[in-house]
């Protein structure tokens, strides 16, 4: 059976495998705002923080993105924001609300999140990615997951960094 989320109460499908707690995160690459390739996930030395989003140019998307930058200040940790925007309007966006201490990325080429299990399957917002967040150790094991089972809803700030301060 397919995991789930929902979109204004009403559930809609993910595709892809689930991803949970103790697995190995996969290696994704994703599309930098200057058009470079990044991966994400795998072994990196150091903690990273992969967070997935419907859009930037969403008002719960934005407010995400931009808290996000401003609590992981001064972490040693990578901190990606993931969604299906294309690179010009994510770099745009951070340049417009001055977003440094997180790189923003698109996965609008290859679809690599599905390895995480978060493109949405069907509904009005198949094709782009729920929102969910991925703490990933520096040997590369997931050690912290939150699939917000409400798409339209913030995830749990203080959940995510009380996990990033203890690795």
């Amino acid at each position: 059976m397919a995991t789930t989320v929902n979109l204004k109460g009403n559930p809609v499908a993910l595709a892809g495998p689930e991803l949970n707690v103790g697995d190995k995160a996969p290696e994704a690459v994703v599309v930098a705002s200057d058009l470079s390739e990044i991966t994400v996930g795998g072994a990196k030395g150091k903690p990273q923080i992969i967070i997935t989003v419907p859009s930037l140019d969403t008002p719960v998307c934005e407010t995400e993105t931009k808290k996000f930058n401003e609590l992981v200040a001064g972490l040693d940790v990578e901190v990606y924001v993931v969604s299906m925007d294309l690179p010009f309007a994510e770099k745009r966006f951070c340049e417009s609300y001055g977003i440094e201490n997180v790189k923003v990325a698109s996965d609008f080429r290859y679809r690599d999140m599905e390895k995480y299990g978060v493109l949405i399957a069907e509904g009005a917002l198949k094709g782009i990615l729920a929102r969910a967040v991925f703490v990933v150790d520096k040997d590369g094991k997931v050690v912290y997951k939150q699939l917000v089972p409400e798409i339209t809803e913030e995830p749990n700030y203080d959940e995510v960094l009380s996990c990033v301060k203890s690795l």
